[in-house]
């Protein structure tokens, strides 16, 4: 599934690669467990630099760039690791920005400032895969 017809890696799964490292930060080294049901994406941007081949390992990580009052970019790299004689490397980056919409609300909110104290410090998290 994460391949397309000509062997390397279809366009859609880095996004599913980024957001499991989305979900590893924000989930468990953030510990903010409301962050998912209220953060609809209003941008994404990738950058693709290499292929990555059926059965290559991955690793996706994803940093916060920057916290709005009401929105916040995250910067995400992924990096192939050597593979049938390819030395890996970077293969995409790019941005993610999301929108602090709170379960009920029509339109995007401050952020709580549990998330603010949290985010503020955060370190990049990361995840591998295949």
């Amino acid at each position: 599934m994460d391949t397309d017809a000509s062997g390397h890696q279809h366009n859609s799964a880095v996004m599913r690669w980024v957001e499991s490292a989305e979900a590893e930060l924000f989930l468990r080294t953030l510990k903010l467990p409301d962050y998912f049901p209220s953060v609809p994406r209003i941008h994404q941007e990738i950058h693709f630099k290499a292929k990555l081949w059926f059965g290559q390992r991955i690793t996706a990580t994803v940093g916060i760039s920057r916290l709005g009052r009401t929105s916040m970019t995250y910067a995400f790299e992924i990096q192939g690791h050597p593979h049938d004689g390819l030395t890996g490397g970077l293969a995409a980056f790019g941005t993610v920005t999301v929108a602090h919409v709170p379960p009920g609300s029509a339109k995007a909110q401050p952020w709580p400032a549990e998330v603010v104290e949290a985010v503020s410090p955060a370190q990049p998290a990361q995840t591998t895969g295949s």
